[in-house]
């Protein structure tokens, strides 16, 4: 007999929580080493298919890899010098769009009090302090240096991470042995979430740059970190496009007053309503297969477990785990439960279509 057939099933049920609760723990205490690890194999995701064709142009190994790291880092350079000149643009630029925030605080709040909201305007100020927006500015550019130094530690895992994929795949059958089923699974997995992180970063890159545009149309101060700002939060689900587009909508309303913040409003709707809604489910397809439900908890504990990082790799983290719940029948209910919603006439509802015959039937 199994150790685990000396225990009920409510004693196993307890201990497989347990050792999942410490698993999680343990996660959440690796986070600063485990979250830059799991950017860098998602880079590396995107940064596979042009590596693959330069290879397939008779690019030697050596230099196909020199040119995809030399791209990555001048993005990310690029990335750097715009957001860090903004900011600092911004800092200097604050004191006049303090004063004109307070005025504009202080009549909203007279406004508000007419309708019967009492201290509306010492609440208003209090609830957008310009203070604490400052503090967040200032920590950002003291961080800087930090940020660098990280992106240089992913930069080199993405560059060892791509000199070892090739024989990824003969070391991992080599080692586990997996049936052809689960290697067909496995496949089938990294070919979707490639698919899923070139156009998720190809849509972000086509929002942010939108936006730009727009915001600088408009007349908004530093268009530049906007656009970079909705291209970032572009790849975070359900929340990320409204929280990038709630810092230009104020400075819109703050510079332009409120013709410039219904502008800026509308442009942030448009482009993310037409990419989100119409764009991206024409090219991704089914995406990755997971409900809306599932991607909004998962946004929370992704975002809980590896902080920033697990917010922007909340969707093809829970595609993974998806596809690991689903390779045992023990655990395939929770792959279920965590998938697109079922259609009529699918597997499920047959089984529960049989389950009622039979019932009938013995009665």
């Amino acid at each position: 007999m199994s150790i685990t057939g000396q225990f009920s099933a409510p004693a196993r049920g307890l201990i497989i929580a347990g050792a999942i609760a410490l698993v999680i723990s343990l996660m959440h205490l690796a986070a600063p080493i485990l979250a830059p690890l799991l950017l860098a194999v998602f880079i590396a995701v995107i940064a596979t298919p042009p590596l693959r064709w330069l290879r397939r142009k008779g690019v030697p190994k050596w230099a196909a890899l020199g040119l995809i790291i030399f791209v990555l880092l001048d993005i990310g350079s690029l990335l750097a010098l715009l957001t860090t000149g903004a900011l600092e643009g911004f800092r200097d630029s604050f004191p006049s769009y303090q004063e004109r925030f307070l005025m504009l605080s202080e009549q909203a709040g007279g406004w508000l009090e007419r309708f019967g909201m009492e201290h509306s305007q010492e609440a208003i100020p209090d609830l957008l302090d310009p203070k604490k927006v400052m503090g967040v500015v200032r920590l950002m550019l003291s961080n800087a240096s930090g940020v660098l130094a990280t992106g240089l530690l992913v930069l080199l895992a993405v560059m060892f991470i791509l000199l070892e994929a090739p024989s990824l795949q003969a070391k991992l059958r080599a080692a586990f042995k997996p049936s052809p089923e689960a290697e067909a699974r496995i496949g089938q997995l990294f070919s979707r979430l490639n698919g899923y992180m070139s156009i998720k970063s190809l849509t972000s890159l086509a929002t942010g740059a939108l936006i730009w545009i727009w915001l600088a149309f408009v007349g908004v101060d530093f268009a530049p970190l906007w656009g970079i700002l909705a291209f970032l939060l572009n790849f975070v689900p359900t929340v990320g496009s409204i929280i990038a587009g709630i810092p230009p909508v104020l400075l819109a309303l703050v510079q332009l007053g409120p013709q410039g913040a219904l502008l800026a409003t509308l442009g942030f709707m448009v482009v993310n309503v037409g990419i989100g809604n119409f764009v991206e489910p024409r090219v991704m397809g089914r995406g990755l297969g997971i409900s809306t439900l599932a991607v909004f908890v998962s946004l929370l504990f992704w975002g809980w477990l590896f902080g920033l990082v697990g917010m922007f790799l909340a969707v093809p983290l829970t595609a993974a785990l998806i596809a690991a719940l689903d390779a045992s029948p023990h655990t395939r209910p929770l792959a279920i439960m965590l998938g697109p919603e079922l259609k009529a006439g699918t597997d499920a509802d047959a089984d529960a279509e049989t389950a009622e015959d039979t019932r009938a039937g013995s009665c």
